[in-house]
């Protein structure tokens, strides 16, 4: 539905470090840089999240990458945590989405809410 989505940051050089770590087991790295923009792809190569130095910064923002499973789901909350992130909700399953739905949560630098997800049962 989406063709890509884009988050405004207070610090580029440690949003960036931030995703970077957070998305690597998620399968997303970042591929372009354009101005005060990095473009992050994933496995089709397209550059479907950026982050942009410049205002306003928010805080209320929820952007969710889908994972190819539950294990890379946990690896996304870890990384996102010892890169700097805040625990939102640890990796489970959110039966009232759906009794598939294995998903986590961390609030970036700037208090967006990043999630990983997953349908896929291990």
């Amino acid at each position: 539905m989406l063709d890509h989505v884009g988050l405004n940051v207070t610090d580029l050089a440690a949003s960036r470090a931030f995703y970077e770590r957070a998305l690597e087991p998620v399968g997303y790295t970042p591929a372009l840089e354009h101005g005060n923009s990095v473009g992050f792809v994933g496995p089709e190569r397209y550059p479907h999240f950026w982050i942009g130095r410049r205002d306003p910064v928010g805080g209320s923002t929820h952007v969710c990458f889908r994972a190819p499973g539950r294990a890379a789901v946990d690896a996304f909350h870890a990384a996102a945590v010892a890169a700097g992130g805040t625990d939102n909700g640890p990796p489970g399953i959110r039966a009232e989405y759906d009794e598939r739905y294995y998903g986590a949560y961390v609030l970036d630098p700037d208090g967006n809410n990043v999630e990983a997800v997953t349908y896929e049962e291990e």
